[in-house]
């Protein structure tokens, strides 16, 4: 079976939808099932570094948005043509812009279905990104939006079950199939922590509290700092790390430099994920996770392959995979009830190894090469229909 995806995002631009996208791909092969991806050229190192199988289409910048881009139609329609002249079975299409437009059209003139997987909170989006924009009048946007786009193809697949009743509540009809992106095995490898705090600077008993995500607005990391402003005043030691790139950088480290704590909060940028990121992880004491739009949340078990502990809000996709017994500790949005939890745990290292144990087994427990079994088992049922 050769199944074509298409996304407006893909590597080097590093978000979760990337990650998804290539977890997903490295372990289809196994459960026959070919692949080719189509993605935007992001004209940077590491565009061209791909595995066989992903087509690069002529793209854009992104007013506003260095990090993203914006495919030309009449190429992506084009290179899609051709992928699929090749012989394709279904289109699976990964997000709600050109690609979703351009995907359903390949699959409606190869006569094949089309799934979609809905990476995205498209409501607290457009929230963050159209502020001027009524807030009640922008969920109704986006909720006629996203039943529109979903009527389009055949089924869809949402990352955790919150996010299928969200997709049912919206009044979307489509069938909707909770399939999570799973853990790869090798994210279960250890990473080196003292390596990484030595080639930073970071002393060996200096608290270490990590967040690993898009620097952009609707991953709540104002909270965070605030959190750890009120944190400096109990532990005046603690170094809040923020790993990533993206549009509210410059605007979060004014807000550390105006809350009085920029000397104990470092923007990393991007870490190459098959060594730096995971001695990123396994440096930290803690990490620290307050998203609301997150429709899985891959990062908290990443977290918890490498022994760190979690201090999380339950939100949205990560409840699901927030369960008891996870490793993590889990509280309300309230900067004092983070700040307290994370002074008691920074002085308990008995208590981080337990938690940290408990993470480890139940980030082992998500297998990606399962949870690729399954997403084969789903295609093959909807080309069989």
């Amino acid at each position: 079976m050769h199944v074509l995806y298409v996304s407006d995002v893909y590597f080097p631009r590093v978000n979760g939808v990337s990650t998804s996208i290539r977890t997903f791909r490295d372990d289809l092969g196994a459960a026959g099932i070919a692949t080719t991806l189509v993605a935007p050229d992001y004209g940077v190192a590491g565009s061209g570094a791909d595995d066989d199988g992903v087509l690069r289409v002529p793209a854009r910048a992104v007013p506003r948005d260095p990090e993203d881009r914006r495919m030309r139609w009449g190429a992506l329609r084009d290179t899609l043509a051709s992928a699929a002249a090749r012989g394709i079975d279904l289109v699976h299409i990964q997000t709600p812009f050109l690609a979703h437009y351009a995907g359903v059209r390949a699959a409606r003139r190869a006569g094949v279905p089309a799934v979609a997987t809905y990476h995205t909170f498209f409501e607290e989006y457009l929230h963050h990104y159209v502020p001027a924009l009524p807030r009640v009048f922008g969920r109704g946007v986006a909720r006629a939006f996203t039943r529109s786009q979903c009527a389009d193809v055949t089924a869809l697949i949402a990352p955790s079950a919150p996010m299928r009743d969200m997709l049912l509540d919206y009044g979307v009809d489509t069938p909707v199939h909770v399939l999570p992106t799973g853990l790869p095995v090798d994210r279960l490898r250890r990473g080196d922590g003292a390596r990484f705090r030595n080639e930073h600077g970071i002393a060996s008993d200096r608290p270490l509290l990590l967040f690993v995500g898009r620097v952009a607005h609707e991953k709540n990391i104002d909270f965070l700092l605030r959190m750890h402003a009120r944190l400096l005043r109990m532990r005046p030691d603690a170094l809040l790390m923020i790993a990533g790139e993206g549009p509210a950088r410059d605007a979060l480290a004014r807000q550390a430099a105006q809350l009085g704590s920029a000397d104990g909060v470092r923007f990393i940028g991007y870490l190459d994920r098959d060594r730096d990121l995971l001695d990123c992880y396994a440096a930290a004491d803690l990490f620290v996770f307050a998203s609301r739009t997150e429709t899985q949340g891959l990062v908290l078990l990443e977290a918890m392959a490498q022994g760190t502990p979690v201090v999380s809000t339950a939100e949205l996709g990560t409840r699901s995979i927030l369960e008891p017994g996870c490793g993590a500790v889990v509280l309300p949005e309230s900067e004092d009830a983070f700040a307290q939890a994370i002074v008691a745990l920074l002085a308990d290292g008995h208590e981080r190894a337990r938690l940290g144990a408990l993470g480890r087994g139940h980030a082992g427990r998500w297998s990606s090469a399962a949870k690729a079994s399954e997403l084969a088992a789903l295609y093959r049922q909807l080309v069989l229909r």
